[in-house]
């Protein structure tokens, strides 16, 4: 997952509160740093996005795959 990836998926799954979740919300499973501090820190961007899953009880269903572009839109 690209970092783009990730804030298209962060955008579709959580709306206008996403930014917030990323700022704000500790995430324990990559070390008790929110998703920001995360991701700069050197985090891969899937296993952040996993972590902010399972923090935010996203369904399983909606975890895998999401933020890739449509390839008709591309």
């Amino acid at each position: 997952m690209r970092r783009s990836e990730f804030d298209r998926a962060v955008s579709d799954e959580f709306g206008p509160r996403g930014a917030a979740l990323v700022a704000d919300l500790v995430l324990p499973r990559v070390g008790g740093r929110t998703a920001r501090e995360a991701l700069a820190a050197g985090t891969p961007a899937r296993e952040v996005w996993a972590a902010l899953c399972v923090e935010a009880e996203v369904p399983e269903d909606r975890r895998y795959g999401v933020g890739r572009m449509d390839p008709s839109r591309r």
